[in-house]
């Protein structure tokens, strides 16, 4: 909702320029700090407030990312973490939403053990996921089979394309980003298993790097998206 602040405009006004581009807004990117039980209530209040800005544009989903990896260090942080999950996606629930947590490399879910740890602190029926592809390739995961193992906790994914560098660590580099169908991952794959639970969720091609303009960018990942994954789902 501070981007409302931000650029001084409504919702309505936001939502009108959405609509006269023919796009819409699903979600936002959703954050706190879910490590410290002393401040839960207000994360969870924060939580709602924006998913209140996202019903005015009839969006269903909140996109969760896990705190700093910096702050995951102190004893009971990620079982905090997790309680305040579980507390956010009660509250989605109330107002019909999913929430579901999105990886990213230098936060406390990072790893296959640490992506692994959360889903089961977590309750399938009210915390979700919401992958990022890029970064779960980047931390080493096999995406694909990544999905398939939490195919039926997938509310909405980033579908972004990386190579890993040869040294990634805990710090991200955008350079290791690229358009769909020029990096690594196997999204044909990916695509499949969705085909296999039937998704009919939303898709985010993100581009964190556009190396030849946004337009020329977005044009090549469409005409991916056309003519290698459309045909899975044919």
């Amino acid at each position: 909702p501070g981007i409302l602040k931000t650029y001084d405009i409504s919702a309505k006004q936001m939502h009108d320029e959405a609509s006269k581009r023919g796009c819409q807004i699903v979600t936002i990117s959703f954050n706190g700090p879910a490590q410290d039980p002393a401040r839960r209530a207000e994360l969870v209040g924060s939580a709602r407030a924006a998913m209140e800005f996202l019903k005015e544009f009839g969006a269903k989903h909140l996109v969760v990312f896990s705190p700093n990896r910096s702050l995951g260090k102190a004893d009971g942080a990620f079982q905090s973490m997790c309680d305040s999950f579980n507390e956010i996606g009660r509250a989605a629930a109330e107002m019909g939403f999913r929430a579901g947590l999105h990886n990213h490399i230098g936060q406390m879910v990072q790893t296959p053990g640490e992506l692994d740890r959360c889903m089961r602190m977590t309750d399938p029926k009210l915390f979700w996921f919401s992958p990022d592809t890029a970064h779960l390739h980047l931390a080493g995961f096999d995406v694909a089979k990544t999905l398939e193992r939490y195919k039926e906790r997938l509310m909405l994914a980033d579908y972004k394309d990386a190579k890993r560098p040869a040294n990634q660590g805990d710090t991200f580099d955008r350079d290791t980003i690229f358009d769909l169908g020029d990096g690594e991952i196997d999204f044909p794959g990916c695509h499949r298993v969705l085909k296999s639970v039937s998704y009919q969720g939303w898709l985010i091609v993100d581009l964190d790097i556009a190396r030849q303009g946004p337009r020329a960018s977005y044009q090549r990942c469409g005409s991916y998206v056309v003519d290698t994954l459309e045909p899975v789902y044919a």
